[in-house]
C-alpha cells in the first residue's frame, strides 16, 4: 500500500544529546522491522516500545524550540520525529493485527493517523480493526473512503469489504435466529401466564 510521509522542511535542529536519542530510536525501530519480517511479532513490539521510550520528550523539546515564546506548540514539531513516530505506531498496529488484538491495533493506527492522516496503511488497519470489533458501519465508511482516496489499493480494500460484509451478514443471521427463538419461547409461555391470571381473577 502506498502512503505519504510528512514533509521534513524547516525541522527544528536537535542538540547532540537529542540526536543520539533519535538515532538510537531509529536503530530500535529497524530491529523491530527485522523482527516483524522474520515472524517475531512479540520481539518487534518490544523493539518498537523501546524506540518510543527514546523518542519520548524529543517532540516536546523540538516544539518548544520552534515556539517564539518558548511555550509548547503542536504545529511546529520536528517532522523527522513525527515521521518516525508515525511509522512506529503504524508498524505496531500491524503487529497487534497479527496477534488478533484489535483494540490495540485500532489505537495504534489512530496514533499513526494523528501524525499523518494520509497514511493509507494505517487507515486500512483502522477500518479492518473496527470491523473485527463489530463496528461494521464505521469500518465500511472508512474502507469506502479509502477506495476514493487511494484507488491503487482497490483489490485489497474490496476484498476486506467483501469479507466484512459476509461476517456481518452471518452475525445478523445468528442474531435473528436467537431473536426468533426468544419469541417462540415467549409465545409458548403465554397460555401458562393467562391460566395463572384466570386462577387469580376468577371468583
Amino acid at each position: 500500500m502506498s502512503q505519504e510521509n510528512a514533509s521534513s522542511t524547516s525541522a527544528p535542529t536537535l542538540d547532540p544529546a537529542q540526536q543520539v536519542k533519535f538515532d538510537t530510536a531509529r536503530q530500535k525501530k529497524d530491529v523491530g522491522d527485522q523482527a516483524f519480517k522474520s515472524g517475531d511479532v512479540q520481539g518487534a513490539l518490544r523493539s518498537y516500545h523501546e524506540a518510543l521510550m527514546y523518542l519520548h520528550g524529543l517532540n516536546t523539546t523540538a516544539s518548544q524550540a520552534a515556539s517564539p515564546a518558548g511555550g509548547e506548540s503542536t504545529k511546529n514539531q520536528n517532522p523527522e520525529i513525527d515521521e518516525m513516530l508515525e511509522k512506529i505506531y503504524n508498524n505496531m498496529s500491524a503487529c497487534h493485527m497479527k496477534q488478533g488484538n484489535w483494540q490495540r491495533a485500532l489505537d495504534t493506527a489512530d496514533k499513526a493517523l494523528k501524525k499523518n492522516e494520509k497514511n493509507y496503511k494505517a487507515l486500512f488497519r483502522k477500518g479492518k480493526a473496527l470491523g473485527e470489533l463489530g463496528y461494521f458501519e464505521k469500518s465500511e465508511k472508512i474502507l469506502e473512503d479509502l477506495l476514493q482516496k487511494n484507488p491503487s489499493d482497490a483489490p485489497i480494500v474490496n476484498h476486506e469489504l467483501t469479507r466484512l460484509r459476509a461476517v456481518e451478514k452471518e452475525r445478523e443471521r445468528v442474531a435473528n435466529k436467537k431473536f426468533k427463538g426468544f419469541l417462540l419461547k415467549e409465545k409458548k409461555a403465554e397460555p401458562v401466564a393467562e391460566a395463572r391470571i384466570e386462577e387469580i381473577t376468577d371468583p
